[in-house]
């Protein structure tokens, strides 16, 4: 087909968002600013930033560094939806922040559904993502709306709530291989599924616990799809995500796409990794140490959700790793079967506190569980 001979896909981009759900990575406005502008300069179209769930958003001054360096327009920052209630809440917020792009993560998979909405019902998804689409295009956001374990949604579900949600009035569909599942040529089917759908305009976002990511992201570029998400170093959680400047290698060497400006991509993967307290380099895939690492609570407590394989499958471990968003439910985690008891919500405000104190140095278990002792003694 045309596509496999001249691909011609927008990028965005998404290590600034990312930072947001991988374990222990925490960017500053500086570098945020710097990595926005560099991604611009090198020629990708929409730099994702931050995530959104309600009022008082963590990335409030990442998402603000971002719209400074490139402008609101060049940007887009994720909403969670859960219920019309917390998404008006979230959408107010963004509003509040200069946010134009929304990126919707709703999960459409019949376990991730049941774990975060509460059900599986298709009807129930399609009905709570028309809501949200309607509401944001009502207050004139551009919104790109995902399916979050996208790859894992049989077609029967999958088709339906992307021919819904166009309906519904979203401007794009963001296929989420959460859980890395699939193969080039398996995607290349799902994906022409989806371009099939009148109007739709579809992107691809890979997760790399395979090696996959760059290899699925084009051929779902081969299937029909206008654009792919990918991340500076291929930084991101479970396994990493397709990685830009191997992406854009590809696109040039395979199907001879001059379009981007290469020379950027090493002093953007220095500021990223450096930013990401990743060291020099990220090791992708499954034996990396961040690749089973995690920091948010239904991670830890239904990893079978979110794990293509078991951590010990590869001698490797499962385990917590937070800086900035130590919650309650993160704290009891790390406690269970320890033996030490503490009032959770007063630990967990004191060690946060500490935390500021001294730089937001990453916890894993073990830090959390010795500074819950050293809470005692107080």
């Amino acid at each position: 087909m045309e596509n496999a001979v001249n691909p011609v896909p927008r990028l965005s981009d998404a290590t600034l968002r990312d930072s947001a759900h991988m374990a222990g990575v925490e960017f500053g406005p500086r570098d945020a600013a710097t990595i926005a502008d560099l991604l611009v300069r090198t020629g990708i179209e929409l730099v994702e930033v931050g995530m959104i769930s309600g009022p008082g958003s963590k990335d409030a001054d990442l998402i603000s560094a971002t719209h400074e360096a490139i402008g609101p327009h060049r940007s887009m920052s994720l909403v969670m939806v859960r219920d019309r209630q917390q998404v008006t809440g979230a959408l107010d917020e963004a509003e509040r922040l200069g946010v134009r792009h929304i990126m919707y993560s709703i999960p459409t998979s019949e376990e991730h559904a049941r774990l975060k909405l509460g059900s599986s019902s298709l009807k129930f998804v399609e009905v709570l993502a028309r809501s949200a689409i309607s509401q944001a295009k009502e207050r004139g956001f551009h919104v790109t709306f995902s399916g979050e374990d996208g790859a894992r949604t049989p077609r029967e579900r999958l088709v339906p709530y992307v021919t819904s949600g166009f309906a519904a009035g979203a401007d794009r569909f963001r296929l989420a291989e959460t859980v890395a599942y699939l193969s080039p040529w398996q995607m290349e089917s799902v994906i022409g599924d989806l371009t099939a759908i009148d109007g739709s305009e579809i992107e691809i976002h890979s997760h790399n616990m395979l090696g996959m990511a760059v290899a699925n992201s084009l051929a779902a570029v081969r299937a029909g799809a206008q654009w792919i998400s990918a991340t500076v170093g291929g930084i991101g959680e479970r396994g990493g995500n397709a990685p830009l400047a191997e992406l854009l290698m590809a696109l040039r060497v395979v199907h001879g796409d001059t379009r981007f400006d290469l020379t950027h991509l090493t002093e953007l993967s220095r500021i990223a990794l450096r930013g990401a307290g990743l060291g020099t380099a990220f090791q992708s895939g499954p034996t990396s140490p961040q690749a089973f690492a995690y920091e948010l609570p239904g991670q830890l407590t239904h990893p079978e959700a979110y794990e293509t394989l078991p951590a010990e499958l590869v001698g490797n471990a499962r385990g917590l790793l937070v800086r900035t968003r130590l919650t309650p439910a993160l704290t009891k985690w790390a406690l269970l079967d320890s033996g030490i008891t503490v009032d959770i919500d007063s630990f967990t405000s004191w060690l946060i506190r500490q935390q500021e104190e001294n730089g937001r140095p990453p916890l894993d278990q073990d830090a959390i569980r010795k500074a819950a002792v050293d809470f005692q003694s107080l």
